[in-house]
């Protein structure tokens, strides 16, 4: 946006900002300090990643949804309250959908995002903040970080004791994920590619977000052996043929039925010996989808899948993340629908 048309809209947006209150000040995970209100009421996450988070520690506090309302399945796995919330858009990310009037005519206290912290994604936060006038803070997404962020927002947020309960839960599945992950190496890790879309041609290099968990749970993404490190990534057939992984993870249910059915798919021995899954994604994705504190329930699943955890107390385990940090606890029957594509028969 040119710097006339900001000003512009920057002085348009002043009379919806929020009278002036008591602050303190807070900081985030880029070193920044920032003022917040003393009582904050109201929160507008940025993008899908700072929703979730937001919605684990204090969904009083969520204003809306970034990407779109939960479907009807989704809600099913959430408080009514939060199923119930608007689409407010986004405000980063290549989707910025977010209508800063509408954002503001809420009355939030402050705006936060969740994900990457480098230099361009500080940019972004002092662009919002100086497009609404509200304080903008960015949180670092790295899955070994969740426990350290669940810590820091709940200082920012005043809820620090819901934020001990969910670094205590955090941290102890990402200890059992390590764990488990050693002992999957000294077996001998399987090769893992993990497949997104309708069409199962996009997927994660090394060091993607997307595909990290694969690694901390002591696999090998072969995508990012083979093609080095990256971001999300088109690949083709061809390649999945020649890679051969051990087992195959879809994202999307079409993907998975293309594979069973498709006979290039079928040659694939991941495919004949049926290692080959459906990636659980309600309300939110196991894997990324998008890429939150949602993924460690992925760490939960993912050694059962390789073998190394008993899938015996994997049910209850999925039912208590749910009540815990999404605040509502499956019937035994939704969890077994997230389960059964979820592993090969027994």
């Amino acid at each position: 946006m040119p710097a006339g048309r900001r000003a512009l809209l920057a002085a348009s947006l002043a009379g919806l900002a929020a009278p002036a209150r008591a602050e303190r000040r807070v900081g985030d995970a880029t070193g920044r300090r920032i003022g917040v209100p003393d009582r904050i009421a109201r929160v507008v996450p940025a993008g899908p990643p700072a929703a979730i988070l937001l919605y684990t520690l204090a969904p009083e506090l969520l204003a809306g949804w970034p990407a779109r309302p939960p479907s009807p399945a989704e809600a099913a796995f959430l408080t009514p309250e939060a199923a119930t919330l608007p689409q407010i858009g986004r405000l980063t990310g290549r989707d910025n959908t977010a209508n800063l009037e509408a954002v503001l005519a809420q009355r939030p206290d402050l705006v936060l995002d969740y994900g990457a912290t480098g230099p361009t994604y500080v940019s972004l936060a002092e662009r919002i903040r100086e497009q609404t006038g509200l304080p903008a803070l960015l949180l670092d997404g790295a899955l070994p970080k969740i426990p350290e962020t669940y810590r820091l927002l709940g200082g920012i947020l005043d809820r620090p004791a819901e934020a001990a309960a969910r670094e205590q839960d955090a941290t102890r599945i990402l200890a059992g994920a390590a764990e488990a992950a050693e002992t999957l190496r000294a077996r001998g890790r399987p090769r893992v590619l993990y497949l997104r879309g309708p069409r199962g041609l996009e997927t994660g290099l090394a060091g993607s977000i997307n595909t990290e968990i694969i690694e901390a749970a002591g696999a090998e993404n072969v995508a990012g052996s083979a093609l080095g490190p990256g971001g999300l990534v088109q690949i083709s057939l061809e390649q999945v043929l020649a890679w051969a992984p051990d087992w195959i993870i879809c994202q999307h249910p079409d993907a998975l039925a293309q594979a069973r059915q498709d006979p290039l798919w079928r040659a694939l021995p991941a495919v004949q010996a049926g290692r080959i899954v459906l990636l659980p994604g309600l309300p939110f994705g196991w894997m990324d989808f998008p890429p939150s504190v949602n993924r460690l329930l992925g760490l939960l699943w993912l050694p059962v899948l390789f073998g190394v955890r008993p899938r015996e107390g994997l049910a209850e385990a999925v039912a208590g993340f749910h009540e815990r940090f999404y605040h509502r606890r499956p019937a035994a029957s939704q969890v077994e629908a997230l389960l059964r594509p979820a592993l090969p028969p027994a």
